[in-house]
Formats: structure tokens, C-alpha cells, sequence
């Protein structure tokens, strides 16, 4: 508020000031925007956690690949999607969203109350040097590891709405209702099933996404290049998709585990063993070669090992 005010009255006389939108308008912005894009893309979670507990309701089809060879292929985003309308209608695409909504809202607030990182220098030098990008990458940790905290409860809240269309409970019917009957089974743990490969994952995905992409902008990136500054600006996106696939066994791990043995037929055999840990689920699904379950919505194809039991 004091850098706004500064900033008016050292304005010239005669020059008109635009208008500056005050805090609560801008948070208020964001969390309307938050809540849109977490509704619009609800239904692709919505599809990705049913195929990461192994629910595969359709049939598999033949299919070839660009070189010619026939194969067996799971259904895609949009077929899944389709069977789940014809299931429980268009509103059965939103199972789940009013828990990811407040996520969303707590996340936001959480980032937006961490004082956010401090210039440390108008030198060229510094502002590229690793050691602000460590301290930059540490100050985004703390603020990601407040945020999982005060919202994974939340996340096992949408998890379980969700993964109840599997065997066609009610058990978790609202959310409150869920809250309610989370605490009394399990306790206060219950609302922290899976936090650890969560946290871990996310960590993980922060520093090899900031480091990586330093060390390219760097020493890769040439600065007599011309598109030298609209090539860094890529990077750590793309250096992001890139880590994301190496960290997303965390994020399977932890949505597994959110459903593991809490009276769901997602979360019991024959769908899933009762795990004793996060390690146990993630040792099972190794040995499995499940660990990317999931992690595509197109052209999935079906493992070798069920290939060979259709065939015999």
C-alpha cells in the first residue's frame, strides 16, 4: 500500500494516473481465475485417477502404430469420458471438485501471505548467479511445502469422491460428511495419507526444473545469439515437462496411497493390495511396471503381459 501511495504523489502534476487495482481486487481475481481453471480441467484429473488405480471399465482396441505393427490400445481421455456421462451424466465429470476448489482458494491465499523473494541485485552478474537461484528455489520450497500442508487434506477429500465411482459408493457423500467420516475412522492421519512422495515429488520436480534450467540459460545458451532472451524464457517450461515425467511416479504413488484400504473397492484387492507404506506401494508398482500408470491420456497401450493373455 505505501509504494502505491509513494507512487501517486510523485507523479508529475497534470499527468493523469491510471488507476491502481487494490490488493483485494487482485486477490479476488485470482481466486476466481484458480477456481475456473480447476473446474474446466477437473474432468481430465477426474479420468487420470481412475486409470491410476487400475479401473479399466472399457475394452481394449486393436490398432496400429506409425511403422505398421498391430496393437492392443486402452481408451483414450475422450472415450473414458464418454462412458463416464453415460454412467452418471454430464455432472458425474465434476466428482470431486468442490474439495479441489478449496485447494485451490487455500493455495492461493497461503502463496499470496509468504513475503515473496527480495531483489538481491540490479547487477547482470547476480541476478543470474546460482547462488539467487538456490535462494529463490529454497524461499519457492518452504512457500510449496505451507501450501501441501494446509491443502492435502483436501486433495484425499477429492481423491476418495472420486475414486467411489469405481465400485459405486456413497461413502463419502459431501464434503463435510467426508471430513466427518475421515476423522472418525482414521484420525488426524487419515487426512495425511500420501503427504510424504507428495511433498518429495513436488520438491524434487522445484529443484531439478530451477537448476536445470539455470545451468542451460547459462552455459548453453549463447549471448551473441539473437533470440537469446526469448529462448530463456522457454526453458524452464520446458525444462518443467521434462522433470514432470520424471516425477510423476511421486504423484501416482500418493494418489494410490490416498485411497489405499479406506473401505473403497479402489483402494482393496483385486484393484490394489492393502500397502503398508508409500515405499511398499511404490516397490509393488515397480515390479509391475506400473510406475507411469496413467501419466498418458492417449494412445495407451495395453502391457505386454495382458497382450499374452488375451492371446493364449
Amino acid at each position: 500500500m505505501d509504494l502505491t501511495v509513494n507512487q501517486s504523489v510523485e507523479a508529475a502534476p497534470g499527468v493523469e494516473v491510471e488507476a491502481v487495482r487494490s490488493p483485494v481486487e487482485v486477490d479476488t481475481a485470482v481466486l476466481l481465475l484458480g477456481a475456473g481453471v480447476t473446474a474446466v480441467t477437473h474432468p481430465l484429473l477426474y479420468v487420470k485417477l481412475l486409470i491410476q488405480v487400475g479401473h479399466e471399465p472399457l475394452p481394449p482396441t486393436w490398432g496400429t502404430t506409425m511403422f505398421g505393427r498391430r496393437v492392443l490400445y486402452l481408451p483414450g481421455f475422450f472415450s473414458y469420458a464418454h462412458y463416464i456421462v453415460r454412467v452418471d451424466g454430464k455432472r458425474g465429470l465434476f466428482r470431486g471438485l468442490s474439495p479441489r476448489i478449496v485447494s485451490s482458494v487455500i493455495s492461493t491465499v497461503v502463496r499470496s501471505k509468504v513475503k515473496q523473494v527480495e531483489i538481491l541485485s540490479h547487477k547482470d552478474e547476480l541476478q543470474t548467479s546460482l547462488r539467487k537461484v538456490v535462494k529463490e528455489t529454497s524461499h519457492e520450497m518452504i512457500i510449496q511445502c505451507l501450501s501441501r500442508v494446509a491443502t492435502h487434506p483436501f486433495h484425499v477429500l477429492s481423491v476418495r469422491c472420486m475414486a467411489q465411482f469405481v465400485g459405486r459408493e456413497v461413502k463419502y457423500s459431501g464434503m463435510f460428511h467426508c471430513i466427518i467420516q475421515i476423522f472418525k475412522e482414521e484420525g488426524l492421519a487419515g487426512f495425511y495419507v500420501g503427504l510424504v512422495p507428495h511433498v518429495l515429488g513436488e520438491v524434487m520436480f522445484l529443484w531439478c526444473c530451477n537448476l536445470l534450467a539455470h545451468f542451460i540459460n547459462t552455459y548453453a545458451v549463447d549471448e551473441n545469439f539473437s533470440q537469446a532472451s526469448a529462448v530463456r524464457s522457454y526453458t524452464k517450461f520446458v525444462m518443467g515437462i521434462a522433470v514432470s515425467v520424471l516425477t510423476y511416479p511421486f504423484m501416482l504413488v500418493a494418489d494410490l496411497m490416498a485411497v489405499n484400504n479406506c473401505g473403497l473397492a479402489a483402494g482393496l484387492p483385486p484393484y490394489s493390495p492393502v500397502f503398508k507404506s508409500w515405499l511398499h506401494c511404490w516397490n509393488h508398482l515397480s515390479q509391475k511396471g506400473n510406475l507411469f500408470r496413467g501419466s498418458s491420456f492417449f494412445f495407451r497401450r495395453v502391457p505386454v503381459t495382458f497382450v499374452a493373455t488375451i492371446e493364449d
